[in-house]
C-alpha cells in the first residue's frame, strides 16, 4: 500500500480482511517485498511531490514497468494512467494502463456522489461506486478491458496486472473489487 497521502488506510483495513498480508510503503527499499500495489485515492499532485521528495519515482516506474500487479484508485488511477488533461504542466503518468482522463472530471468536492455500477465478472449485484472529485476516462486504449461505466464513461479499467477505479472502492464495506484484485495476483 503506497501510504505517502490519501484513503490508504483504508485499503490496507480492506485487504487484511481479504487475507492479504497488506503494509504501508513510504521507502524504496520497502518496494522489494511486494508482490502487488495499491495506490490509493488522494490528491495525484500532492503525491507526485511526495514521491519525488522520497526519491520514488524511479524505483515505482521500474516496478510496474516489471509487471507487478497494481490497484490505482481516483488519484491512483490518474498517475497509473499514460495522459492526463486538466493536470499540472509537467504532470506524471506511469503509463501502466493506455488511458487518458482528466482530473476532476467529475466535479468539485461538493460534486461528490456515490452511485451503484455493474461489474463485469463481479457477482452478487451492484457495487456502489463513491465518486470524490473523481477522474474522467477520456480515452481508453485496445488493449484495456473496461469493467464498469456510468453515464457511458468507464470508470473501472483493466490492462494485465494493472486495475484501476475512477472512484473509492474503500470508503464502502463491499470488499468484491479488492478481492478481484488479490485473485489477479494469486493471493
Amino acid at each position: 500500500m503506497l501510504a505517502l497521502q490519501g484513503a490508504f488506510a483504508r485499503h490496507v483495513d480492506v485487504l487484511r480482511r481479504c487475507g492479504a498480508e497488506a503494509f504501508e510503503v513510504r521507502r524504496a527499499d520497502e518496494l522489494a517485498a511486494l508482490d502487488a500495489l495499491v495506490i490509493p485515492g488522494g490528491e495525484s499532485t500532492t503525491m507526485i511531490k511526495l514521491m519525488t521528495s522520497f526519491d520514488l519515482v524511479d524505483p515505482l516506474a521500474k516496478l510496474l514497468a516489471d509487471g507487478v500487479p497494481v490497484f490505482g484508485t481516483c488519484a491512483g488511477m490518474i498517475l497509473l494512467g499514460a495522459d492526463v488533461s486538466d493536470g499540472q504542466p509537467d504532470q506524471l503518468c506511469f503509463g501502466a494502463i493506455d488511458i487518458g482522463v482528466r482530473r476532476n472530471g467529475y466535479g468539485r468536492q461538493i460534486d461528490s456522489f456515490e452511485a451503484d455500477l455493474t461489474v463485469a465478472g463481479v457477482d452478487g449485484g451492484p457495487i456502489t461506486g463513491v465518486f470524490i472529485r473523481a477522474p474522467v476516462v477520456e480515452r481508453t486504449g485496445p488493449d484495456v478491458e473496461v469493467l464498469a461505466s456510468f453515464e457511458g464513461d468507464p470508470v473501472l479499467c483493466r490492462q494485465g496486472p494493472v486495475l484501476v477505479s475512477s472512484f473509492h472502492p474503500e470508503l464502502t464495506d463491499d470488499d468484491r473489487l479488492h478481492r478481484l484484485f488479490l485473485g489477479s495476483v494469486g493471493a
